[in-house]
């Protein structure tokens, strides 16, 4: 991304959170399809973050790398990249998302180290929510500030696991475009101007637009025949008052879905609202969490924007990388003889 507003600080952020105010914890036809266990063999290695610790405030910062965990017998898609490893050891797994946390929120992590630091913190998240031991085990590692963050990653996405226990795993893989999402910055600002004009909250607004489409990576209609990235049902988008434009194009699918909470009594009570987007207290409660994250952090955006596309198959927890294209549903057997590099390591 070319710019960051507000620049993070390299503090965890404050331990607990609260949620904002109408966020009581107590639709989307893709959000189960976007929003994992490994037991890794091959030696893993990363290094702790390379900031500058001279001291020296002349010296210019060096730009934060970190070494994520590689395995050269794995597949590899066409931009050299595989599918993120998890380590299996606790306390190297923990030192590991610390670093990937905090490089997501410093100004000087190279713009291009992003995709992959935002992938690899997906993967983690998604592997230890279905490793109850190992996920506590992990958090009991992390800095307590940052065990705050975990948890509430950890609770979301079990909540949509939760949401989808009756569900099979897939046997085909969907008649999907996952395609780049809007630059960042062009949803924050699609995001911000719904708030203002609504006043639902724009951490909402995101967090809906990751969990339905993976901010607009997915590129297709859900089996309820909902469009768009913010997967309006076609009926939906033309109540009055609610859609406006193009149901595909960003801006105006994010500013219907502002319109279409209000209109289902989330300015009142947002739980209210998001049952109406989609019928379910797990799917509330899972945005709620991920609306929390932004908002407590809004450089937590930076992460979450960079999630990928993951589905729940037959073969494990697939990866579905920007230029999957599926005119039909295909075998997950055929299209991973096609794309072995989409599969989780065994």
């Amino acid at each position: 991304m070319a710019q960051r507003q507000p620049q993070p600080s390299l503090r965890p952020p404050a331990r607990g959170w609260r949620p904002a105010t109408g966020w009581r914890l107590a639709g989307g036809g893709l959000a189960l399809a976007v929003l994992g266990s490994l037991a890794l063999g091959p030696a893993l290695r990363f290094s702790a973050l390379a900031l500058n610790e001279s001291g020296d405030p002349t010296e210019a910062a060096q730009p934060t790398q970190v070494t994520l965990p590689e395995d050269p017998s794995l597949p590899r898609l066409a931009d050299d990249r595989h599918y993120p490893l998890v380590p299996a050891d606790p306390a190297e797994l923990a030192a590991l998302l610390t670093a990937v946390e905090t490089a997501l929120r410093d100004p000087t992590t190279a713009a291009e180290q992003l995709p992959r630091l935002g992938h690899q913190q997906q993967v983690i998240y998604r592997q230890l929510s279905q490793q109850p031991a190992q996920s506590e085990a992990v958090l009991a590692a992390l800095d307590p500030a940052w065990r705050g963050v975990a948890e509430r990653h950890l609770a979301a996405r079990r909540e949509f696991l939760t949401m989808q226990r009756r569900s099979r795993p897939l046997a085909a893989l969907p008649a999907w475009r996952i395609i780049p999402p809007a630059p960042a910055e062009e949803l924050l600002a699609h995001y911000r101007k719904a708030a203002a004009a609504t006043g639902i909250d724009w951490e909402v607004l995101a967090a809906i637009n990751l969990v339905e489409t993976g901010m607009g990576r997915i590129d297709g209609v859900s089996v309820a025949n909902a469009h768009g990235p913010m997967q309006f049902l076609p009926t939906t988008w033309a109540q009055p008052g609610v859609g406006a434009g193009d149901i595909r194009d960003p801006h105006d699918a994010i500013q219907a879905a502002a319109r279409y909470l209000v209109r289902r009594g989330g300015l009142q009570d947002i739980r209210k609202g998001l049952w109406g987007y989609n019928n379910s207290d797990y799917y509330g409660r899972a945005v709620l969490l991920y609306a929390s994250l932004l908002r407590d952090d809004p450089q937590a955006y930076i992460g979450l924007y960079h999630w990928e596309i993951h589905v729940n198959t037959v073969a494990g927890d697939l990866w579905l990388p920007v230029g999957y294209t599926q005119n039909g549903p295909i075998s997950v057997s055929a299209y991973l003889q096609q794309v072995p590099a989409s599969g989780p390591p065994r």
